[in-house]
């Protein structure tokens, strides 16, 4: 007779790994029919856009997973040289953006002196913050200072976010410098 010198640990894991050994055996399992079944993941029939975070000016890749015009996952792209498939914790619930109940849809505008806000269409949106702009710019444009020619205001700054990328910098720094804006700003700087 064969004496085993057994921790009680090592029995344990002993008769686990047996009993799990035989119900794969006796049960059948299949290997083929679950690399089959993988196929009915989530992702499997998604159309992929690469795309880049928006969180901040580092640029990490993002695969965008869509099914039916709906996000369904996000991961980090491998092929991206920046990050090379890893995201931060912004980056990774970078699909809430779009998927949240929270999520604004329609503009906001809270009058002054009221503490109720209300929904706007975006075409009185868009008109009254140009309107307001104008006014302002209007108001208090300064063409000459000491003799020289300025062209400036100084009630109206722009700070530009490091979710921007070059393009849309460059088309805020035109607008900003067109409208004779002084405080023309980027939140890397500060």
């Amino acid at each position: 007779m064969v004496e085993l010198n057994l921790s009680r640990r090592q029995f344990l894991k002993l008769s686990g790994a047996t009993a799990a050994t035989l119900a794969i055996v006796e049960l059948g399992f299949d290997d083929k029919r679950a690399y089959a079944k993988t196929k009915e993941f989530k992702i499997a029939k998604t159309t992929v856009t690469p795309t880049i975070c928006c969180y901040c000016g580092v640029g990490c890749g993002i695969l965008v997973h869509t099914k039916k015009n709906e996000v369904v996952y996000t991961e980090g792209d491998p092929d991206n040289p920046i990050n090379e498939g890893k995201l931060c914790s912004k980056g990774t619930t970078l699909r809430q953006l779009y998927t949240s109940e929270k999520r604004l849809t329609k503009p906001l505008y809270r009058a002054p002196g009221s503490s109720k806000w209300e929904e706007k269409d975006w075409g009185w949106m868009l008109d009254t913050i140009a309107k307001r702009t104008k006014d302002t710019r209007d108001a208090s444009f300064v063409e000459v200072e000491n003799g020289i020619t300025v062209n400036k205001t100084e009630k109206i700054a722009s700070l530009g976010g490091a979710a921007l990328d070059n393009e849309e910098t460059y088309l805020l720094a035109k607008l900003m410098r067109g409208l004779g804006i002084t405080y023309l700003e980027h939140q890397a700087r500060i």
